[in-house]
């Protein structure tokens, strides 16, 4: 049995893996008073549909040649990242405990070379989709059947390095590429399409030489089925504009763009993990 088959969950089961996922985020985000909670929950569904239904990959093989990978673009993100890994075996979640603490291996933004499960250094944006595409193309010339995604803010798609490896990804016609775009609609100081006009950004994408599709980012049953289907048989590298809300998962978070800043108190995480569903 593969990794995948192995954990195949029903939809159930995955939203209640998310939600465990954001509870552990926002105590992490108020024990080291860190910025970029709400980034961290829209991308939640994403992750989870990744590392519990899609993924080809074995913790116990970190560095295995053959695994899928998954480039976290949106390095902001890191504390979503790193509970993932966590949950999913990589290194004891007691670790994330130290999350943005002088000489613990949990950057603020993911480091290179430090954690297992963590692809690339990413944060600086615009760089995940190029070594996304670099990943892909050793996997081509290697005769090799991995699959690489790479998640990416809907701010980060200002960057014209990102379209730059747009072009060149369909050029190359690397089907087994498959981008998912966090569209919370938020950056830092302001909504996404106020500081650049990104909308319609489906269409962008697929002018760009990408099968892209929109997509409901929180709804994990979906993301699971058609990120599973990649290579999607169109020829082309596969764009998922997934529509999200930041701070995704409790009230008073979400679609409220303080949250890129602030961190939660003790009682805000107390409300958040009942909100949650969560002990």
């Amino acid at each position: 049995m593969s990794v995948v088959e192995a954990l195949e969950y029903d939809v159930g089961a995955l939203k209640d893996q998310a939600a465990q996922l954001r509870g552990r985020i926002i105590e992490m985000c108020h024990a080291s008073k860190s910025a970029h909670l709400g980034s961290s929950l829209s991308c939640v569904d994403v992750l989870t549909a990744a590392y519990w239904h899609v993924l080809n990959v074995d913790p116990s093989r970190p560095q295995d040649p053959d695994r899928d990978r998954f480039i976290l673009s949106k390095g902001h993100a890191a504390m979503a990242l790193y509970a993932t890994l966590a949950a999913r075996g990589y290194f004891p979640e007691e670790e994330l405990k130290t999350y943005n603490q002088d000489g613990g291996r949990l950057a603020e933004h993911p480091p290179a070379n430090l954690l297992p499960g963590v692809e690339a250094a990413t944060g600086s944006l615009g760089h995940g989709l190029p070594i996304g595409i670099g990943c892909a193309m050793a996997g081509r010339m290697q005769g090799k059947n991995y699959r690489v995604f790479a998640l990416l803010s809907d701010g980060e798609n200002n960057e014209g390095s990102v379209w730059e490896a747009a072009m060149f990804a369909a050029a190359q016609k690397l089907d087994r590429l498959c981008v998912v775009v966090d569209y919370n609609k938020w950056q830092a100081t302001g909504r996404s399409n106020e500081t650049l006009e990104l909308s319609p950004l489906r269409e962008k994408w697929a002018a760009f030489g990408w099968d892209a599709h929109e997509v409901d980012g929180h709804d994990v049953g979906q993301l699971a089925s058609l990120m599973s289907e990649i290579p999607n048989g169109s020829g082309k590298p596969v764009a998922f504009i997934a529509h999200t809300v930041k701070g995704k998962g409790v009230s008073f978070m979400e679609d409220d763009n303080n949250w890129h800043y602030r961190a939660p108190t003790a009682e805000e995480v107390e409300l958040a993990h009942k909100e949650l569903g969560l002990k």
